[in-house]
């Protein structure tokens, strides 16, 4: 992949030209310069349906969800969309999910290639790698929508919550579990399960600290061009509880 102009298929290398890179650079003003369009090959939108208002990106999202807890899911024509792809790609969500393989967001959604930009790390927690990747889907891919997704019975969450009681972890297990730690002391103010709080919460704090991530997701988001929300995945049934 091109790391210029993010083609699979190009790699310009050192070699590529200025004037080259100054028409891809002006390019990339015009499409920013329209709500909803990244930068595509050509100037074309890969998939005109996934240009859609934060709210409708929700929308879409709840839907998909729905159809798969009923287990009515569309079928994806995975070779056409592979197709319409090659050139670019406008996914119209971004999802921080999980690494647990017992989730999986495109089939939770009931999405095809290229409708979701997926970061995914054990316990879903945003740090520097992840808010850049968002800031690169919501700045030249268009994505109007970032969902940060929990899931009950979180391993990574369960580990954050023996280690903040002084249980020792192996390798580097420590540095993960120190970025939902916050999480589970503001869970034990409150009644109820301890782990089932602290995934909420944990959520809760990753919406907030990708909602004020400057530069760019900070002021996205106060000029009404991206949402982020948050959301647990119900192992059970693939249900997703939407948190306010």
């Amino acid at each position: 992949m091109c790391a210029i102009c993010g083609n699979p298929s190009l790699n310009h290398g050192p070699a590529y030209s200025r004037r080259n890179f100054l028409k891809l650079v002006g390019g990339a003003g015009l499409a920013l310069a329209t709500p909803g369009r990244g930068l595509f090959a050509a100037g074309e939108t890969p998939k005109p349906q996934n240009v859609l208002s934060p709210e409708l990106a929700l929308e879409r999202l709840k839907k998909g969800n729905k159809r798969y807890v009923e287990g009515i899911s569309k079928g994806q024509d995975f070779a056409s969309e592979r197709k319409a792809l090659i050139g670019g790609q406008n996914p119209f969500a971004g999802i921080l999910s999980c690494a647990d393989s017992r989730v999986a967001p495109e089939y939770a959604f009931d999405t095809g290639l290229g409708d979701l930009f997926i970061v995914r790390v054990a316990g879903n927690f945003a740090e520097v790698d992840g808010i850049a990747s968002f800031e690169y889907a919501v700045k030249f891919l268009g994505t109007t929508l970032l969902v940060v997704l929990g899931h009950d019975k979180c391993g990574a969450v369960s580990a954050a919550i023996d280690a903040e009681k002084g249980g020792a972890l192996p390798g580097h297990l420590p540095e993960l579990v120190e970025h939902i730690i916050p999480a589970v002391k503001t869970a034990k103010s409150e009644s109820g399960d301890l782990l089932a709080n602290a995934i909420r919460e944990n959520v809760r704090l990753n919406v907030e600290h990708l909602k004020t991530a400057s530069p760019i997701l900070s002021r996205y988001v106060d000029e009404k061009k991206i949402m982020v929300v948050g959301g647990v995945y119900k192992l059970g049934d693939g249900r997703i509880e939407w948190l306010g």
